[in-house]
């Protein structure tokens, strides 16, 4: 399962985002335990966000969506996931 999770998470392209929940759906919780101890870099970690587009890792994934044109909502504290959502 956690394979699966990986193997999701390494679809999203460059400039989009999805949530732990469309990774997991069953279990978004776990979703962000695997992508939490991955260290596989080819895993783009940054492109998971809540489902509210909120921010895990705050100013560094920030700073690497704004660099791939990831757009946030306005008052900026999150992705604007209905424009930039990936469907897994």
């Amino acid at each position: 399962m956690a394979q699966e999770v990986l193997e999701r998470a390494r679809a999203i392209p460059e400039g989009f985002v999805t949530t732990y929940g469309d990774l997991s759906p069953r279990s978004p919780r776990f979703a962000g335990l695997v992508m939490a101890h991955t260290d596989d870099p080819s895993v783009p970690w940054h492109r998971i966000v809540r489902s509210d587009g909120s921010l895990a890792m705050g100013d560094r994934q920030r700073r690497m969506l704004e660099a791939e044109g990831v757009g946030f909502r306005p008052g900026g504290s999150r992705v604007d996931v209905a424009r930039f959502r990936f469907g897994c």
